[in-house]
Parts: structure tokens; sequence; C-alpha cells
């Protein structure tokens, strides 16, 4: 039975490690320069630890999300925000040049998603559902979906060459409940990376000190100390571990680990990729552990 279960996890390792130095490669995308940092900086930090290549990818350029701020300048200040906190976690950071609060989902968009993809040669692929407040993060949950099975036919986009296997796809975690709720497959702990998220969101100055407490009018609330405002922003940031996210914590760490664990990052398998056994879910996430 051990010999079988050996031979499992090694023919799911070959099925998904397609980089040449062995390791896993991810590719995250968001609608704006601070959302993949929000839903998946934790566990791209514990991918990064681990050697595997992770990048994020904005799907818009940011240049409406601010209050007092807009247009050119803020796009530049945003992109500047996001290769710092990409710094900061050790990932490659993308921001494409779509307009803020404008994405649709269009074939030129989607043919950017499909490059994106093939061009980092990815073996799993995050993004936002398709149900969201934002029209930016649905349209970015649909261009994504739309190039689940597009990034594998070599008639489409011809200038960049198809994968040869379809990557892994998943969703985000978010709280919308129509017209059907999140349902986490993965769940990562991010306990000992929690800092290093917060220190990558801090980063995002222009949002999550400035932008987002500005539409929630606690503006007046963001501490001027630097110290003391990444100490709000952890407070603020640390989520609520649900019941179904505490089961698939014990689903994959064991009852004992999963009731310590603090912080998670959850993600839903998109039924548009590959669909992974158990094995290969745990050699797609090593941070999980056999």
């Amino acid at each position: 039975m051990k010999k079988l279960t050996f031979l499992a996890l090694l023919f799911a390792a070959l099925l998904v490690a397609r980089d040449p130095d062995g390791k896993l490669r991810v590719i995250a995308f968001g609608a704006h320069p601070d959302d993949c940092d929000g839903r998946a900086a934790g566990t791209a930090a514990l991918f990064v630890q681990m050697g595997h290549h992770v990048k994020f990818v904005s799907v818009t350029n940011g240049d409406a999300g601010h209050q007092s701020e807009g247009g050119g300048m803020l796009a530049k200040r945003r992109r500047a925000e996001a290769m710092e906190s990409g710094r900061r976690l050790g990932v490659t950071y993308e921001v494409l040049d779509n307009h803020d609060g404008e994405l649709l989902p269009t074939l030129d968009v989607r043919e950017q998603i499909i490059r994106r993809i093939r061009q980092w040669n990815a073996d799993i692929v995050l993004a936002p559902r398709p149900n969201d407040y934002h029209p930016d993060h649905r349209y970015t949950g649909v261009l994504v979906q739309d190039a689940a099975y597009m990034v594998v036919v070599p008639n489409i986009c011809p200038d960049t060459p198809p994968l040869h296997d379809n990557p892994v796809f998943f969703y985000y975690e978010d709280n919308f409940q129509r017209p059907n709720p999140f349902r986490p497959d993965v769940s990562v702990d991010i306990d000992s990376v929690f800092d290093k998220k917060i220190d990558a969101l801090d980063a995002q100055v222009s949002q999550f000190y400035e932008w987002l407490p500005w539409v929630a009018h606690t503006l007046d609330q963001v501490p001027k100390d630097p110290v003391e405002r990444k100490k709000w922003l952890a407070a603020h940031r640390e989520g609520r571990i649900t019941p179904e996210i505490r089961k698939t914590l014990e689903r994959w760490y064991g009852a004992e680990r999963a009731a310590r664990v603090q912080v998670a990052e959850s993600f839903e398998l998109c039924e548009y990729g590959r669909r992974p056994t158990d094995d290969e879910l745990r050699t797609l996430f090593p941070m999980l552990g056999k």
C-alpha cells in the first residue's frame, strides 16, 4: 500500500512539475494591482520559500482606485507599489495597461490572459470567482475561465506556443452567497508567513491606507506612525476561519494542527481546467505536507 501511494505521488509530481528545474510555476490574476496580494500573498510566500516560481498579474492598471488621484499618475503610483509588493514577497509582478473600472471580457483581453498563462508555463492558475461586487473582479474571473481551455489550443494566439497540459485553475476565497457560495477545496495555513503578507500589503499604500479606508469611512482611524499602521492593517486582515474552512484544514493538515491555525487562505477548484486527484493536490500545494 505504501509503495502504491509513493508511486501515485511520484506520478503526480511528474504530471505537474513541468519546469526544467522541477519547480512549480504559479500565476495569480487580480483585477487591480493589490488584488492578488490580498487573496494569495501568504500562499505565494510559502511557494517562494520552497523555491517555486510565482507571478502576480493585475489585469487593469488601477488608474481609478483612489478618492483624490487618478489617471496616468495614479497608474504609475500603483504600478510602483505593486513592484515593491512583489519585491517583498519574492514574486514577479506584472500590471497590464487596461483601464480600471472599464474592464470587459473581450477577445483582446482574453488573449492577454492566454499569453501570460502560456508564457509562464503555469501549473497553477489563481483568479477571482465570476460573482463579485466589482465588475472588474467579475470579468477577471470570466476572462480566466474563458482562457482555461484555450491555453492548449494551438490555433488560438498562435504567436505564443500552447501549453502541453492544461493547468489546474482555482478561485480565491470570497464571501458572496449567490448564485453559489465559495467552496474551499484547499486551505493553506499561512500563520508562519502572515507578517510577510502584511509587509506586502503595506507596500500598497494608496489602497490599504488611503482608498479602502476612505470607502469604508474609516480613514480617520488609520495610524500615521508606520509601525502602528502595520499593526492596524494586520488587525483588519486576519479574516475569519469559517467552519467549512476549518474542515478543509483538517482534511489537509489533520485535526490537531488545524485547530491551531489562526490565518488561512483558501481556494476552490475550477471545473474548467484539469481535475487533479488528492495526490496531485498535495503535489501542487507542497506546503500541505504528506
